[in-house]
């Protein structure tokens, strides 16, 4: 089976090089893209002839500021912008020569794939859309783990995706379900599936809030309790409370929902109080960071929006950081990856205020991978670490502090 790829970005390349451990895979991309699996082609003429199969897996941005590293539920709701999307269509049509299986798996709002993209593409090929559920870090894990592999087509007959289905099935590990449906079934099914983890996230964080303000509560009992109720309201993923829901999807998922809730006149915007509680909670925790400052720097440890990865696109951790400064306090990074080097340092010179950003157990470890968190410099003497998953001991070497934050118990 010859699949080809436009996109070979930050999620594309992964999952064409899962693919191609099992299919020929070949791929396009506007920048330079090298890869030991999968033939990256010069032209989009040249991957489109040499594919069955095309699977465009390319951005579909928001506006900038509409991505959660900074406030913006005060901003007008606004659509992801389509653009990438269209010109991958218009590739198609121009260079095919053949009927193609054309597979959209980029995120977009309920009903975009009827209204924007269909009536662009030519007739003679048949259009899916199969988001995927996946994440920076874990991408090629994700993607052959999946909870679910949704597939959509215009009126959701089963039969036109049982190739599509075939073509997964010897590359998933985990026998996942299959979910058919309509592109606009299977749209919703996405963006609310990332907007739920929003909700547990913001609830969770909102239980730590009470905890601050109370006393006596330690936000993990709580948490602990709810996480086990497996009976009507959950399972455990998400629900540890710390840093707020983050990264290229989730924040700017709810933020786009805004805008669907006032094209479609709902009557209520659910999403812009889930976003506005994620803002308060990083301005609590940075007035915490502020008050335990007590004239020392404040130090963010981890800018990138999750540890391991270099992208600080919807970082909750710069969110917090622009609450410091509107406080009137500086704030500088440590994060040997971060792809936005603006007042990142590699080293803390002086006793700091250092909150624990970062951590691997909670964000890796659904997937075996638990290895432990270490210090991105060693810390100075007299410094406090503010740690917000309450995993790091109390009691540390070189006369430290460690403050649990979600923790007030006074024993």
């Amino acid at each position: 089976m010859n699949i080809g790829f436009i996109g070979l970005g930050k999620l594309g390349l992964d999952c064409a090089e899962v693919m191609a451990e099992k299919y020929n895979v070949c791929g396009y991309d506007i920048y330079p893209r090298t890869s030991d699996r999968v033939k990256v082609c010069d032209t989009p003429e040249e991957m489109i002839a040499n594919s069955d199969w095309i699977f465009i897996a390319v951005q579909t941005p928001h506006a900038e500021g509409y991505d959660g590293s900074t406030p913006s539920a005060h901003m007008e709701p606004k659509d992801f912008g389509h653009d990438a999307v269209k010109d991958a269509i218009r590739m198609i049509n121009e260079h095919a020569t053949e009927p193609k299986r054309v597979v959209l798996i980029s995120t977009v709002l309920p009903g975009t794939t009827r209204r924007e993209f269909y009536s662009l593409l030519d007739s003679n090929h048949q259009f899916l859309y199969n988001p995927y559920l996946i994440a920076m870090g874990s991408v090629k894990w994700d993607f052959a783990n999946p909870e679910m592999v949704m597939i959509g087509t215009e009126t959701g007959d089963p039969s036109e995706m049982s190739d599509l289905i075939n073509l997964y099935r010897p590359l998933m590990l985990n026998n996942p379900r299959y979910v058919t449906g309509t592109w606009d079934e299977c749209e919703a099914i996405k963006i609310f599936y990332n907007t739920f983890i929003s909700a547990k996230v913001g609830l969770v964080n909102m239980i730590q809030d009470f905890a601050m303000k109370i006393g006596n509560i330690d936000v993990d009992v709580v948490t602990d309790a709810l996480a086990q109720s497996t009976m009507r309201i959950m399972g455990p993923k998400y629900m540890t409370a710390g840093m707020g829901d983050a990264g290229a999807c989730h924040p700017r998922d709810n933020i786009a929902l805004r805008w669907l809730a006032e094209e479609y006149d709902v009557g209520y915007d659910m999403f812009n109080t889930i976003m506005g509680a994620r803002e308060v909670q990083a301005k609590n925790l940075a007035h915490f960071l502020v008050e335990h400052s007590k004239g020392r720097p404040i130090v963010i440890h981890g800018k990138a929006y999750k540890p391991d990865v270099p992208f600080c696109i919807g970082s909750y951790s710069t969110l917090i950081g622009w609450y410091v400064e509107e406080l009137g306090h500086n704030v500088v990074y440590l994060d040997p990856l971060a792809d936005d080097q603006t007042n990142v340092v590699e080293n803390i010179d002086e006793a700091s205020v250092v909150l624990m950003a970062h951590n691997r157990f909670i964000t890796y470890g659904y997937t075996g991978d638990v290895r432990d968190d270490s210090f991105y410099c060693p810390l100075p003497e007299g410094s406090t670490v503010i740690d917000p998953w309450r995993r790091l001991p109390k009691t540390m070497r070189n006369n430290i502090e460690v403050v649990h934050y979600g923790n007030t118990r006074q024993a």
